[in-house]
């Protein structure tokens, strides 16, 4: 009996031995990769204008590229508004007059051929901004503002020793909930940037529903969110100050719930910025709990 006892606590411990050296190697890669792509993902500047795919579907101008589509598409407004002009004559419909719609096709033709430079502008606006608060959080607390710079101060924290991390502990529960919140944040700001490619690739369009009050709505809408993925660039940026403003101290239990606070606040910022100003989520825990309650009530 007790020899079985015995073999039953020695597998025991083999499956836990086993579970802790799995998930150990998994939060060292984590450490090690994750916080610096990171930052170049939540902190998107112009340079993600300088890759080979944006350079050939924008083209040089406006005879090749997304650009002499959005101008043929106006184009084929011009003519449409030429036939409704000429059929109202014989009906007595109200439409807009000439001059209104040529001056109006002047100035969305120069935005339309315009709009890559228009959201490097916006783009270019965003970034000083959450580079200056960071900057400012660098003059006050002396160091860097950024991820990378957080894990290390989350590690000085929450002191799991790599050569005999146990999950099941206080301290190792903790370093898993952080980097399991990390994975998290790698993914919603992949899918923020990723998003981000696609509303630029759309801005021609956008401009170009604004000649007619039937489809400027798509572009009340194509700003909405194109605004709000930007904003949270800025709302990161406050988040990342203030936690490095926190006095964490290892031996304090509070100082390490915190830790598990501002990492859940930079988790929740695209729907803290959702609930301001609108726009889609880039929430992947959110958009996966809505996935599988669609997929029970079916």
């Amino acid at each position: 009996m007790e020899e079985t006892v015995a073999n039953i606590s020695n597998i025991s411990q083999v499956i836990i031995d086993t579970i802790n050296n799995l998930l150990n190697t998994l939060f060292s890669s984590v450490d090690n990769s994750v916080y610096e792509t990171l930052d170049d993902l939540a902190f998107v500047n112009i340079t993600i204008f300088d890759t080979s795919f944006f350079k050939n579907i924008f083209g040089d101008g406006s005879s090749n590229g997304l650009i002499i589509i959005a101008n043929s598409l106006l184009l084929a407004v011009c003519l449409y508004y030429s036939f409704k002009l000429l059929y109202s004559y014989f009906t007595g419909a109200q439409i807009e007059r000439p001059y209104q719609f040529v001056f109006k096709l002047l100035i969305f033709g120069i935005v339309i051929n315009s709009s890559q430079l228009i959201c490097e502008g916006l783009i270019y606006i965003n970034s000083v901004i959450s580079a200056a608060i960071r900057d400012v959080g660098k003059e006050i607390l002396g160091e860097e503002i950024c991820f990378s710079t957080l894990i290390q101060n989350l590690n000085s924290v929450i002191t799991v020793d790599s050569t005999n991390f146990n999950v099941f502990s206080f301290d190792g529960l903790l370093k898993s909930l952080i980097s399991i919140s990390f994975i998290n944040l790698l993914f919603s700001y992949s899918l923020r940037y990723i998003m981000i490619q696609v509303l630029i690739l759309l801005t021609p369009f956008a401009f170009l529903t604004l000649i007619n009050n039937s489809t400027s709505c798509f572009f009340k809408s194509w700003i909405k969110i194109f605004l709000s993925l930007l904003f949270i660039q800025p709302f990161i940026s406050i988040v990342l100050l203030i936690v490095f403003a926190l006095d964490f101290e290892s031996s304090d239990i509070a100082s390490k719930i915190l830790c598990i606070g501002s990492i859940y606040a930079l988790i929740r910022a695209n729907s803290y910025v959702q609930h301001f100003i609108g726009g889609i989520s880039t929430d992947i825990s959110q958009n996966f709990t809505s996935i599988l309650r669609k997929g029970g009530s079916a």
